[in-house]
C-alpha cells in the first residue's frame, strides 16, 4: 500500500486508478494465457509447429500488452487525446496501404507487414476513433457553433469506407454500433435516429447483395445448410463440456477446429472447463461494460463520459459477437474475444484501449457528479 504522504507518480497512480477495472483486465489476460495452453497445441501440431508455439507467443504478446496498458493509464485526458490522434492518423495510413501492399488472407487485405511483424491497423483504429469522436461530440456540446458532429460523421464515413474496401464487415458493424451509441449519448435528434437507422438497414441489405461471403454466412446461419463445420464443432464442444468440463487438455473438438485458439477459444473453454468458466468469462465482460457505463454516467465532463462509454461499448460488442458465434446465436464472423483469443495486434490494441479507460476513470472527485434520486445528478433530481 502506498502512503498518502508519498507523492511519487506511481503512488498517485495506485491511489487513483480504478482497481476493480484493473483486476478484471488482469483476470482476462491470465485466462487468455491459460486457455492458449489448452486450445493452441492441437493447432500448432496440425500445421507442423512446436506444440506450445502459439502459447509461448501469447505470453510474449501479453507482456508488452500489460506494460502498454499500465503506461497509457498514467496519461491525463490531454495525453489520451494526443495518443488517439497519432494512432488514428497512422491507422488510416496503414489501412490505405493494406489495400495495395497488404497481405491477402481469404480474399481480404487487412494486414500489413512492418519489419517482419504482421499488424492489423483496424484493431488500433477502434480506440483512436472512439476517443477522437468523443472529443468532437464534446466540443460541439460545449460550443454548438463548432461543427463537431459533422466532422464525426465525416470521420465515420472515411473509416467505414476503408473497412468495407478491405472488406471487413465485422469491424464495420462494431464501429457503426459504437458510433451510434456515442451519438445517441451526445443528444442525437430523432430525425437522425430515423435517417441513420434507415441507412443501417440499407447497408445491411447492400452487404448481403454485394458480398457473396456475407450472403453465404447469413444463409448458412438461417438454413443450417452448407459449410457450417466450425460453428457446429464449437457448439458440440460446449455441449460436451457440460457444467464442469471434461478436464484440462482432454477436449477433442479443438483438434478439428482450425481456429480453436482464436475465434473459437470460448468453445474450447466450455469443453475443457465447463459452462461454469464460460459464465465467469461472460460475467467479467459484463462487469467491465456495466461498470464503465455507470462511471460514464457519473462524469460531468462530456469528453470523458462519451470516451469511457464508447471504449467499453466497443469492448462489449466485440465480446458479444465472438461468444454469440460460438453459441450459434449469430452468423459466423472472424472476431477475436478481447484479451483471450490469440493475436498480437488484437491484444496490444485492446490493452491500449483499456489503458485509456483506466486513465480516464482515475479518481478526480471534482469532475464527478453527485448521484441523486434514481442515479440522476443531484441538481436534476432536486428539480
Amino acid at each position: 500500500m502506498a502512503s498518502r504522504l508519498d507523492t511519487s507518480p506511481v503512488a498517485i497512480w495506485w491511489r487513483t486508478v480504478d482497481r476493480w477495472f484493473l483486476a478484471a483486465f488482469l483476470s482476462l489476460m491470465g485466462l487468455g494465457i491459460v486457455l492458449s495452453f489448452a486450445a493452441s497445441p492441437a493447432v500448432a501440431e496440425r500445421i507442423g509447429l512446436d506444440s506450445f508455439h502459439f502459447a509461448t507467443r501469447q505470453i510474449i504478446f501479453t507482456i508488452p500488452a500489460l506494460l502498454v496498458m499500465i503506461a497509457v493509464s498514467f496519461l491525463k485526458e490531454r495525453g489520451v487525446r494526443r495518443v488517439a490522434l497519432i494512432m488514428l492518423g497512422l491507422s488510416l495510413v496503414l489501412m490505405v496501404a493494406a489495400l495495395y501492399i497488404g497481405v491477402e488472407v481469404k480474399g481480404a487485405r487487412r494486414w500489413v507487414s512492418l519489419a517482419g511483424v504482421s499488424v492489423q491497423p483496424s484493431e488500433f483504429l477502434k480506440p483512436a476513433f472512439v476517443i477522437v469522436c468523443a472529443w468532437l461530440f464534446a466540443e460541439h456540446a460545449r460550443q454548438p457553433d463548432i461543427p463537431g458532429n459533422l466532422f464525426a460523421m465525416i470521420l465515420l464515413g472515411l473509416v467505414v469506407a476503408l473497412l468495407v474496401a478491405q472488406p471487413d464487415l465485422g469491424q464495420t458493424i462494431l464501429v457503426l454500433g459504437t458510433w451510434g451509441v456515442m451519438f445517441f449519448m451526445a443528444g442525437m435528434p430523432w430525425l437522425w435516429i430515423i435517417v441513420l437507422g434507415a441507412l443501417g438497414v440499407g447497408g445491411a441489405v447492400a452487404a448481403y447483395t454485394v458480398f457473396p461471403h456475407v450472403a453465404g454466412r447469413i444463409d448458412r446461419f438461417l438454413t443450417g445448410e452448407g459449410d457450417t463445420f466450425q460453428v457446429d464443432m464449437g457448439h458440440e464442444a460446449l455441449v460436451n463440456g457440460g457444467w464442469f468440463g471434461v478436464g484440462p487438455g482432454e477436449g477433442t473438438v479443438k483438434r478439428m477446429i482450425p481456429d480453436s485458439h482464436a475465434d473459437f477459444v470460448f468453445a474450447v473453454a466450455g469443453e475443457e472447463f465447463g459452462i461454469v468458466l464460460c459464465l465467469l468469462i461472460m460475467a467479467l465482460f459484463a462487469f467491465i461494460v456495466l461498470r464503465g457505463l455507470n462511471t460514464a454516467l457519473k462524469e460531468q465532463d462530456d469528453f470523458t463520459r462519451y470516451a469511457v462509454a464508447g471504449l467499453v461499448v466497443v469492448f462489449g460488442f466485440q465480446s458479444v459477437i465472438n461468444m454469440g458465434v460460438n453459441l450459434q446465436l449469430m452468423p459466423a464472423k472472424g472476431m477475436t474475444l478481447p484479451f483471450i483469443s490469440y493475436g498480437g495486434s488484437s491484444l496490444i490494441a485492446i490493452a491500449i484501449s483499456m489503458g485509456m479507460v483506466l486513465a480516464l476513470t482515475r479518481k478526480r472527485p471534482e469532475k464527478r457528479k453527485r448521484p441523486g434520486f434514481l442515479g440522476l445528478p443531484s441538481a436534476v433530481a432536486a428539480e
